[in-house]
């Protein structure tokens, strides 16, 4: 009868840390895919807001409901003290020179997006334009505190 040996400690914590790289490696994957860390797809367009609420970098740009880029970044513009906000949209999302682009909630406790309303003119915006037709935040305990008049 053969007597098997117990893997000895050093065995076993190698064993172990190999299960941990290779969990780790397929969360990485996962997220890589999720996030779309992709370089080298898409192009940048840029647009000004009075205020942006609680839209953050990475926030999902949609038209019609489906993410087709993210909010890649957000500046304070100087002179006018407007949000300049960046965004990067996937290479075969065109969008009309007249889109509109709106601060949109996911709900009450949901986080924010932009909400891209496409156009109709048949001219396209370009990488580096700026979409000059805008809607601002809705600061919704503002717009409670005026609805019962507690400016």
């Amino acid at each position: 009868m053969t007597r098997r040996l117990p893997l000895s400690r050093n065995a076993l914590e190698t064993l172990l840390g190999a299960v941990v790289l290779v969990a780790a490696a397929f969360f990485l994957v996962y997220a890589h895919e999720r996030t779309a860390l992709q370089t080298g797809g898409g192009y940048e367009l840029s647009a000004r807001f009075a205020s942006v609420g609680g839209l953050t970098v990475g926030a999902p740009v949609r038209v019609s409901g489906i993410t087709v880029g993210t909010v890649v970044s957000q500046a304070i513009d100087p002179d006018t003290y407007e949000a300049v906000v960046t965004l990067m949209l996937e290479p075969e999302v065109q969008l009309p020179s007249d889109s509109y682009v709106s601060v949109a909630s996911d709900g009450l406790m949901g986080g924010a997006h932009l909400r891209v309303s496409p156009g109709a003119e048949d001219t396209m915006l370009a990488p580096g334009d700026t979409i000059e037709n805008t809607e601002s935040a809705v600061d919704f305990l503002r717009a409670i505190s005026k609805l019962f008049g507690n400016q």
